[in-house]
C-alpha cells in the first residue's frame, strides 16, 4: 500500500530536528552566558596581587572587532562572495560608530553596575528602537506595543533603583544606581537602538549579504576604535596591563572567541527554527545569566529588583507566546530581526 501524503514525519525526521534544536540552544546559551560572565570578571573583578582593574573598555571593543572582522573575511573568501563593498563606505561607518559607542558605554556601565543590572536594563532596548524606527524608518507600532513597552520599561527601573543593600562598585562607594551608571545605560540604549535601526534600513535599501556588512563595519570598528586607543595613549597601557596579568590576556581572547561564535549560532537558530524561537531563547539566556551572575558574583537581590525581574521576563515571554504561530524557518538570505539584525548587536 502507498504511504500517504499526509503521514507524520518520520521517527528520523523529528530526532533531527530535536538534534538540531539542541544544539542551537546549547551554543547560544554557552556562549553568550559565558560571554556575559567574562565582560562582568574583566570589567569589575581586580587582577594580580595588586588587586588592579582593567579600565581600558575600547581595547576589548578593538579585541572582539578584529576577531569578528578576520573570520568573517575568512567566510567570504572561502565561500567565494564579494568583499567589494555594497554601500558606500561612510555608511558602513555610521553603523561602525554608533556600534563602538554601544559597546563602550556597556563595558564602562560595568564599571558603575552590575551584570544583572545591566542584563535587565537591555530588556528596555524597545524603547529607543520603536523611537528611532519611527524617525529613520517612518514606522508605525500599536497599542500593545506600546503597552508592553510600558510594562518592561517599568520592571527595568524597579531593578535599577533599588539595588540590594550591599551591592556596591569597586569604582565608587556609592550604591550602585549612581547617575553615571544609568547615564551610560541609557546611552548604551539609543545607541543601539540607532545600530539596529540602521543596519535594517541598510538591508531594505541595498542587496546586502549579512557578512559582508559585518565585514566592512567590524574593519572600520577596528580602525575606528585602534585609533581612539592611540589618540588616549591607552593602548600600550592595556597592551601592558594583559602582558603582565596573563589571566586578562586569557579572558580577552575567550571573550572575543565566544563573542564571535555566539553570532554563527545566532543566525543558525533563526534560519532553521525562525524568528521566535530564538526570542524565546535569547530571553532565557538573560534570565540564566542574571541567576548565574547573581550566584557566582555574589549580587544580593532586593525584593523590588526581583519583582521588577518578574515583570520583565514575564512580559516578554507573555509576547513571544501572546504572538504565537507556526513559522517556517527563515532563508538563509533573510535579513536577521532586532536582536540580531547583524551579528555586532548580539553582544558586543
Amino acid at each position: 500500500m502507498e504511504a500517504s501524503m499526509t503521514d507524520p514525519p518520520s521517527v528520523d525526521a523529528k530526532e533531527n530536528k530535536i538534534l538540531k534544536g539542541t544544539f542551537a540552544v546549547a551554543g547560544i546559551m554557552s556562549t553568550l552566558v559565558i560571554y556575559g560572565v567574562l565582560q562582568e570578571k574583566i570589567m569589575r573583578v581586580p587582577y594580580g596581587p595588586n588587586h588592579e582593574f582593567f579600565k581600558h573598555s575600547l581595547f576589548l571593543v578593538f579585541c572582539n572587532r578584529i576577531t569578528t572582522s578576520a573570520v568573517s573575511a575568512i567566510f567570504l573568501l572561502t565561500s567565494k562572495k564579494a568583499l567589494d563593498p555594497v554601500a558606500p563606505i561612510y555608511k558602513y561607518g555610521v553603523v561602525s560608530i554608533s556600534n563602538i559607542l554601544t559597546t563602550t558605554c556597556q563595558y564602562e556601565a560595568l564599571k558603575y553596575v552590575s551584570f544583572p543590572v545591566q542584563t535587565l536594563a537591555k530588556c528596555a532596548k524597545m524603547i529607543p528602537v520603536m523611537i528611532w524606527g519611527t524617525l529613520i524608518m517612518q514606522k508605525k507600532y500599536k497599542g500593545p506595543d506600546y503597552f508592553l513597552a510600558l510594562l518592561v520599561t517599568l520592571g527595568c527601573s524597579l531593578f535599577i533603583l533599588f539595588p540590594g543593600a550591599s551591592e556596591l562598585s569597586p569604582y565608587r562607594r556609592e550604591r550602585e544606581s549612581t547617575v553615571w551608571g544609568v547615564s551610560l545605560m541609557i546611552g548604551y540604549l539609543g545607541f543601539d537602538g540607532f545600530t539596529s535601526t540602521f543596519q535594517d534600513k541598510l538591508f531594505k535599501g541595498y542587496d546586502m549579504d549579512i557578512y559582508n556588512q559585518v565585514f566592512y563595519t567590524t574593519l572600520c570598528s577596528c580602525i575606528l576604535s585602534l585609533s581612539g586607543l592611540i589618540l588616549q595613549g591607552n593602548l600600550l597601557m592595556a597592551i601592558d596591563f594583559v602582558s603582565r596579568h596573563k589571566d586578562c590576556f586569557f579572558d580577552i581572547a575567550l571573550l572575543s572567541t565566544v563573542a564571535t561564535a555566539s553570532q554563527f549560532f545566532i543566525s543558525y537558530t533563526i534560519r532553521t527554527f525562525g524568528a521566535l524561537t530564538f526570542a524565546t531563547i535569547m530571553t532565557t539566556r538573560q534570565l540564566v545569566s542574571i541567576l548565574l551572575s547573581c550566584l557566582w558574583f555574589a549580587h544580593p537581590l532586593s525584593v523590588e529588583q526581583f519583582v521588577g525581574a518578574v515583570i520583565v521576563f514575564g512580559s516578554l515571554y507573555a509576547r513571544g507566546f501572546l504572538k504565537w504561530k507556526p513559522e517556517k524557518p527563515l532563508p538563509s538570505s533573510h535579513k536577521l530581526d532586532e536582536e540580531a539584525a547583524v551579528p555586532l548587536k548580539a553582544i558586543p
